[in-house]
């Protein structure tokens, strides 16, 4: 098991209210899969330096979790395929 740092960048026009209901689906693969979720940090709606898919702003998300390799690798790959998923970034924390 190991630790991860993952930043997703959801749709502005997904309500902010909605937004930890919302992520806490789309997370879902980690808990099923053995890991744990550690921490989700809702930063709210940001400014981008350049337009993404033709929007100047979205809702940032920051998730720290601790899972097996092959799952964060799902849960990016799920998380790409979703409509309301504008980027995501994932990170692997050292432990040093």
């Amino acid at each position: 098991m190991r630790k991860y740092e993952m930043v997703v960048i959801l749709d502005p026009s997904i309500d902010e209210r909605t937004v930890d209901t919302t992520f806490e689906k789309l997370i879902k693969v980690v808990p099923a899969e053995g890991g744990t979720v550690d921490n989700t940090d809702v930063w709210g709606k940001r400014k981008f330096a350049y337009e993404i898919d033709k929007k100047q702003e979205g809702i940032y998300v920051v998730l720290n979790f601790t899972s097996k390799p092959e799952t964060a690798k799902e849960l990016d790959r799920q998380l790409g395929l979703n409509e309301s998923v504008l980027r995501t970034k994932l990170m692997r924390v050292d432990e040093k």
